[in-house]
């Protein structure tokens, strides 16, 4: 697939998860075969006012290319200055957000309160595209609720607004993460447009991303919470679609020896007190569905050094080999 004038290789990309997708988690899911990575959205109109907390979302290690950066907001004069600022960090492209159901970014009419306005949606795009030299793409999702699903009609404004690619979430604002998730409107949208479409929503293995390919006519799929606490599920989507090989899920000693390296980096690079605070969401996502881990949410839940977490994961492989 080509974003622009960028090769992209493989077939799924790590999406831009708010708290999740920082630095650490976005080299861990490359090395285990995300074709590209997307950081964490950042505020427009924090960037544009040399906000330092917006701006360090949008810093990109060696690491994890190719990645894009990505903004929300809804004012097209802030989003252009912003992506023009964002240049700085030599973004592979620039992704702009108009899928965020988060109250906070969509009652103040960014994300996907965006899709309610698509001549301003596409008024953001083409100005964004006219300040910066890089690739721009759009992340949506197929509407407001049930009664406004616009995907299609938005992604063609986009589109003509000169939008590279088109990443959609296969559900409305209004449903949050809910199922279902609707394949038909993603298949409309790819349909309808000339660049290519990246498909969204419960992709979590290597049969699921089939489906969506199978279903939707997609070019490209994209993985958002399907990785938490399973980056390895870029090498069994990769497995599957290459060769229909269905990788198993890791044994326990490697889940814990992956779960202490990415905490072990996320320290490195956030400190140990953000860092361990921030561990904790990752390290239940890494216990998901082990025997017993029920048992271990609470030491999760107060995780403070990455002695506890050693010391976790010790308990856990002890329980299962006894």
């Amino acid at each position: 697939m080509k974003i622009g004038n960028l090769e992209i290789h493989g077939h799924a990309a790590l999406a831009p998860m708010a708290g999740v997708a920082d630095r650490a988690m976005r080299e861990l899911c490359v090395s285990y075969g995300a074709s590209y990575v997307i950081g964490e959205m950042a505020s427009s109109k924090g960037i544009s006012m040399h906000d330092r907390k917006s701006a360090s979302l949008l810093s990109i290690s060696p690491q994890e290319r190719p990645a894009g950066v990505q903004l929300f907001g809804d004012d097209p004069l802030t989003m252009a200055k912003a992506a023009e600022m964002a240049m700085d960090y030599a973004p592979d492209f620039l992704d702009v957000n108009m899928g965020c159901p988060a109250p906070k970014v969509a009652g103040n009419g960014g994300g996907s309160a965006l899709m309610k306005k698509p001549q301003l949606a596409a008024e953001i795009v083409r100005a964004c595209v006219r300040a910066v030299p890089v690739p721009v793409t759009v992340k949506m999702r197929i509407g407001w609720d049930d009664e406004t699903r616009n995907a299609t009609e938005l992604a063609k404004l986009c589109a003509d607004a000169g939008a590279a690619a088109i990443t959609v979430h296969g559900r409305t604002r209004a449903q949050m993460y809910a199922p279902p998730v609707y394949l038909d409107e993603i298949r409309s949208v790819k349909q309808a447009v000339d660049v290519p479409v990246i498909g969204n929503g419960d992709v979590t293995d290597g049969e699921s991303a089939k489906r969506m390919l199978d279903e939707t006519g997609c070019d490209f799929l994209m993985v958002g919470r399907g990785a938490l606490g399973r980056p390895w599920v870029f090498s069994q989507i990769e497995a599957y679609l290459d060769s229909g090989e269905a990788l198993p899920e890791p044994p326990i000693e490697e889940r814990m020896r992956v779960m202490l390296g990415h905490i072990r980096t996320l320290c490195a690079y956030k400190g140990d007190y953000i860092g361990m605070r921030e561990a904790r969401k990752h390290a239940a996502w890494y216990i998901r569905g082990i025997r017993g881990a029920a048992s271990y949410r609470n030491r999760v839940g107060t995780l403070s050094s990455i002695a506890e977490l050693e010391a976790l994961a010790a308990d856990i492989l002890q329980a299962e080999n006894a």
